[in-house]
Formats: C-alpha cells, sequence, structure tokens
C-alpha cells in the first residue's frame, strides 16, 4: 500500500552519496544473494533506510544504479510499502490498527489519543525527531485487540495509559519489552534487520 495522502514529488532529498565504503560492500552482498539482482531492490531500500532513517530521492536513485535500473523503476517499488518511509520519519513509529475488531475494542480512540499526546505533527515526525504515529489496516492479531506496533513489533491489548508509558519509556531510549520475542531497536536499527544485514541468527558451531 502507498503511503496514504503522500505524492513523489512531495518526497524530499538530501546531499548524496547515501551509500558509501562499507555500505557499497554490504550492496554487493545483498544482490549476491538472488538469481537476479533486482530481487535485492527491497533489500537496498531498506539499507538505505537504516542510513537515513527514511529514503530520499538520493537513495532510490542510488538503488537504480546498483542494479542497472531506472529511478522510475526504483520508486514504483518505494512507493508501494509503507515500511518504507518516503519522508523524515521518527525513531519510534506507533503503527495503530483501526480495523473493526480493535476499532471496537478501542482502536479508533487510541489513535485519537496518541496523536494528541504527541501532537498534531505526529503523523509525519515530531519536531523532537522521535515519533511517527500511523493508522494501519489489519495486523492480523484480532484476538489481542487493541495492537499496537513499535517499529513492526506487537504490542497486545494497548490501552491509553499503556501508550503514554511507552511514549515515556521511549524517551529514555528504554524500549518497552514486547509480549513475544524481543526488539531489535529504533528504526534504524530494524530497517538494518530487514536489509538483512544485522540480526541473523549466529552460526552454530561445528562439531568435533
Amino acid at each position: 500500500m502507498t503511503e496514504a495522502g503522500f505524492l513523489l514529488r512531495d518526497v524530499p532529498d538530501v546531499e548524496g552519496p547515501v551509500l558509501s565504503g562499507d555500505d557499497l560492500r554490504i550492496a554487493a552482498e545483498l544482490m549476491a544473494r538472488y538469481p537476479s539482482a533486482r530481487s535485492a531492490m527491497v533489500p537496498l531500500l531498506y539499507l538505505v533506510q537504516s542510513k537515513v532513517g527514511w529514503i530520499p530521492k538520493q537513495g532510490m536513485r542510488e538503488v537504480a544504479d546498483l542494479l542497472g535500473l531506472t529511478t522510475a523503476e526504483v520508486e514504483g517499488v518505494a512507493t508501494f510499502y509503507t515500511m518504507l518511509k518516503l519522508h523524515p520519519t521518527g525513531r519510534w513509529v506507533f503503527s495503530i490498527c483501526t480495523n473493526p475488531p480493535c476499532a471496537g475494542r478501542g482502536g479508533k480512540a487510541l489513535l485519537e489519543h496518541a496523536m494528541t499526546a504527541l501532537g498534531g505533527e505526529a503523523d509525519h515526525v515530531t519536531p523532537d525527531g522521535l515519533f511517527t504515529v500511523e493508522e494501519e489496516e489489519c495486523m492480523g492479531a484480532c484476538d489481542k485487540a487493541p495492537v499496537l506496533s513499535i517499529n513492526y513489533v506487537f504490542y497486545d491489548a494497548v490501552t491509553e495509559e499503556a501508550f503514554d508509558a511507552m511514549v515515556a519509556s521511549l524517551r529514555r531510549d528504554d524500549v518497552p519489552a514486547p509480549p513475544r520475542g524481543s526488539h531489535p531497536g529504533d528504526l534504524r536499527a530494524v530497517s538494518s534487520v530487514l536489509a538483512g544485514v544485522a540480526g541473523a541468527p549466529a552460526e552454530e558451531p561445528s562439531g568435533g
């Protein structure tokens, strides 16, 4: 899904290069994992996001050059996925489900509370650069409603009070423990994991 109401011409830019040095070596390794280098496009876009915190036009141009594609081909993919951010975004992205099961158990009210608590700019990024709030479609955990995620790690049955506690904790750079598994960290760290360059399980030692 394309980011709601966001036009490609509105995508800001940064001075390049975004990827250099070790980043280019990592990019080459990502491309080598696939029979067709083009299949590495999404991991490369996540690599850009892990460096900048979002995906500027310059990053799209660099990915296009690496893959031998046009920038338009890369833009077509970058604008499709909501987890690829096309504007400056907070370190901590709250995605709040408002589909009927969550809405009926407080999801809509939770979204309104989040926007009020963090301010009207939170739908892009708060002035301190810490938070972004986005309304999300079904997150597939209806029995845990209302559900939100922090950088795409799920939290169950979140109340307004619990949300406020999460914000306070993140302001201290203390990530709330999710109900399942662990949390990789801020958006850049999560993007690095999604690119496939961090957070991979360690190799088992060989026997003998």
